[in-house]
């Protein structure tokens, strides 16, 4: 798609000017490796200032302190009318307010708390809690109205990434995997729970929740932190027979694509189930199995997918033995009481919708985000171009889910969402909605107005007209003429002081050097 020249028109710039104007204030890689809560370092740099003369004391302005509207690291806006939203008026409008409605019980259960990185509010934080409100009483039944509720309380913003035309999507599914409680010859392929032994400085063992980035340890010992063991070292039986198995697998092809998704449901002979999410890992960057595939020339780019993958690794045993432990990082799950009806639940901690539901990336968006993807995707078949149009909801997060446009689009669970979710990788508009208490135009309408001109008095006593003007005209020509029909100053820029001469250094004369004859030898 060509990139349109409006896209670098960004939101932060145009609102400081809207500001500025108003009153001058004073000084891919495949499928959602499973992972929550992602976070990042930030690196600040101390520079040493030199000392300055003691600052004049401010004046107390009788302005309010007014944040700018959010930003959003390495992102362009292009701000959008709803008629500009390609495919708005054809989607159903109900099935996403459910699902953001969904999001809401999270966001006010909260009570407002305002989500904060690094010390600092993020992008939309506290936001949403206005259409949350909203929505809180509203149980909407009727398509028109669900769709003017996002009309009433969003703004539509096209996002993308700095010099980017479009963002990237990918689609994550529940796979539904056949399994034993006990190890028998046909399951010896162990899901473990997370270890107790498994440490992340400034967390405790036993903490609810345990970032996805950074280092891991085990301990030996009281003090001494090692390493947590790799794939392979676990695949070997580091921590078996320590009562960490959950269930037993058939293949290990299995556990990997459920590490990779996130979430599992296990089906036992017996009729039962158990459903297994994300609960920690060991510490390794997740390195995707079908780049490594694409590098080696085993399988075209063109044609990866899960599928493709699953194949290679049946008809390959030895191959994909080697191929898993490429990837280092490795997935502990915990037991999550859900019935087969329901759907994963997400990193906000409520179940998914199936074809609704978007991972993003945490560091950058809010849980409970409205984004409007646009685009086509081969999902009624491999090679077809079937359009997709659809509200979606920010409700989970994934390693490898990065940047301000970037998104896994959760299918729901079983063999067919597995079978669509992974051949996505293709490029799409997003269009996100913004609340509209963030809209740049309402917020400079709300500015105060500047501090009233000064009295005629005062106007009088201190002119402020041009000197240059003023000595070449009368005084009452100088000026204008009030009500009073009195002259009253007009202020004009204050002119610039004269540059200071060039003074060339005087020359001295010198002297005429007398020629002395050669030295005789």
């Amino acid at each position: 798609m060509a990139p349109e020249a409006r896209i670098k028109t960004f939101l932060k710039t145009s609102a400081t000017a809207l500001c500025a104007g108003a009153v001058a204030l004073s000084s891919f890689s495949l499928g959602a490796e499973a992972a929550r809560r992602h976070y990042r370092n930030h690196h600040h740099h101390h520079r040493h200032h030199p000392p300055q003369l003691p600052a004049a004391p401010l004046r107390a302005l009788p302005y309010p302190q007014l944040p700018l509207p959010f930003e959003i690291s390495g992102a362009q806006y292009l701000p959008l009318a709803w008629a500009d939203v390609k495919g708005w008026d054809d989607d159903n409008h109900l099935a996403a307010y459910k699902t953001f409605r969904a999001s809401c019980r999270s966001i006010n259960a909260q009570n407002g708390a305002a989500e904060v990185k690094n010390g600092e509010a993020k992008a939309l934080a506290g936001s949403l809690n206005e259409p949350c409100r909203a929505a809180k009483t509203l149980d909407l039944t009727d398509e028109a109205k669900a769709k003017s509720f996002f009309e009433e309380n969003f703004t539509p913003l096209r996002i993308s990434r700095l010099g980017e035309p479009a963002g990237f999507v990918t689609g994550y599914y529940e796979p539904v995997l056949e399994g034993s409680r006990t190890q028998t010859e046909i399951y010896n392929v162990p899901v473990y729970r997370r270890p107790s032994n498994l440490f992340v400085r400034g967390y405790k063992q036993d903490s609810l929740s345990l970032p996805n980035k950074g280092p891991v340890y085990r301990k030996i010992g009281r003090r001494k932190l090692v390493p947590y063991y790799d794939r392979g070292e676990i695949e070997d039986g580091k921590i078996a027979g320590r009562g960490l198995e959950i269930a037993w697998l058939k293949d290990p092809t299995d556990l990997l694509f459920a590490q990779i998704q996130g979430s599992a449901r296990i089906k036992f002979d017996d009729g039962g189930s158990v459903r297994l999410n994300y609960d920690a890992y060991n510490g390794y960057p997740y390195t995707a199995v079908g780049r490594i595939l694409i590098e080696r020339g085993i399988i075209p780019k063109e044609e990866m997918s899960m599928q493709k993958i699953r194949e290679w690794m049946a008809q390959n045993p030895d191959g994909a033995k080697e191929l898993r432990r490429a990837n280092r990082a490795y997935i502990f799950f915990r037991e999550v009481n859900l019935s087969d009806k329901d759907e994963a639940v997400g990193a906000q901690g409520i179940p998914l919708t199936a074809g609704r539901s978007i991972a993003v990336d945490k560091s950058l968006h809010v849980y409970g985000t409205p984004f409007f993807i646009e685009g086509e995707l081969p999902i009624d078949s491999e090679r077809a171009k079937t359009p997709f149009r659809r509200l979606m909801i920010a409700q989970d997060t994934g390693s490898a889910i990065i940047g301000p446009a970037r998104a896994d689009l959760f299918f729901g669970a079983g063999q067919e969402a597995g079978r669509v979710s992974g051949r996505l990788r293709h490029p799409m508009q997003f269009v996100m909605l913004v609340p509209k208490s963030l809209d740049p135009a309402p917020r400079a309408a709300k500015l105060p107005v500047p501090d009233p001109r000064p009295s005629e008095k005062i106007a009088k006593l201190f002119p402020q007209t041009d000197p240059g003007k003023a000595a070449a005209k009368p005084a009452a020509v100088a000026g204008a003429m009030d009500s009073k029909n009195e002259t009253v100053a007009i202020a004009g820029p204050v002119p610039l002081p004269v540059p200071r001469p060039a003074i060339e250094p005087a020359s001295e004369p010198q002297r005429p050097v007398k020629k002395r004859p050669p030295r005789q030898q």
